[in-house]
């Protein structure tokens, strides 16, 4: 372990590092920060030392170690993750606590999510949410949507799963993919526009997808114009739409939404500070 965070500290930094290596450790042995020091004055297996320089490799080659493993956590949940998924971030979970807080004891509620991915919002809220009547997860990936599937499988929960494309017209107005109304929908959509690749890590450049990524920087509302015009089709009365947003664009939305008919548009702050959610009421 020492070998390991001292090899990836020079390139991540010591705090990094450190992360990296007791996921590794959590990944390789099923063991946290307390069982490495209950084991600490055991012998390394040669199998141990081998994935654990494998990893280290990987790591400093600018993989994910979300990827290398296959997993990520999410909401207190294990899901499976693949380079046909976004890693999921802290910061959309605060989007799942905000729809908790708010419907964590109301039953029978349909929720929609637009670009689910590996499928982390909605099936949270299908484990979170007493006794859903309906969640929907929406992708134009039917790679992702594979995923998603494989994850619903692992927490036992239901989900109905569309491989669709949000933008496409037939979209919005057909009864084949969605429900009449439902009581939230949810989306954490492409919204990073293309000049903002120069200030990101390599490690997501060059291995998260990148249609899940971006937008044009000339139209980067591209998603949530449809977002609104799907929710203002398809969102219950007095039901509400949860966004998680760019900051740089907040305020553009905001105005957006409010010409679509949505009320009570309230921007919300990430644990940085930033302006990265919406919620708004139909």
């Amino acid at each position: 372990m020492r070998d390991a965070r001292n090899r990836l500290a020079a390139e991540f930094g010591e705090r990094e590092a450190s992360a990296m290596v007791d996921e590794m450790m959590w990944r390789l042995k099923g063991w946290d920060r307390t069982a490495t020091i209950i084991h600490g004055e055991e012998s390394v297996t040669g199998y141990l030392t081998a994935r654990t320089d494998q990893t280290v490799k990987k790591l400093l080659e600018g993989n994910p170690i979300q990827y290398i493993f296959g997993r990520a956590q999410f909401y207190g949940r294990d899901f499976i993750v693949t380079p046909d998924t976004l890693i999921p971030r802290p910061e959309t979970a605060q989007l799942v606590d905000f729809i908790a807080d708010r419907y964590g004891k109301t039953s029978d509620l349909r929720v929609l999510d637009l670009g689910t991915g590996s499928g982390c919002i909605a099936l949270s809220l299908a484990c979170t949410l007493p006794f859903p009547k309906e969640v929907t997860a929406v992708d134009i990936s039917e790679k992702a949507l594979e995923v998603a599937r494989q994850n619903a499988d692992a927490l036992k929960v239901k989900a109905t799963f569309i491989c669709h494309d949000m933008l496409a017209d037939d979209f919005i107005d057909s009864d084949r993919y969605l429900c009449r109304n439902y009581d939230i929908i949810v989306s954490n959509p492409p919204y990073i526009a293309r000049h903002e690749a120069a200030g990101m890590d390599r490690n997501v450049l060059e291995h998260e997808p990148d249609g899940a990524l971006f937008v044009p920087d000339d139209d980067p509302l591209l998603y949530y114009r449809a977002i609104a015009r799907i929710a203002s089709e398809r969102l219950e009365e007095n039901g509400t739409l949860y966004l998680e947003i760019n900051p740089l664009f907040a305020g553009e939305l905001a105005s957006m939404l409010r010409d679509h008919g949505f009320k009570d548009v309230d921007i919300e702050k990430d644990m940085q500070k930033a302006d990265r959610f919406i919620i708004a009421r139909r």
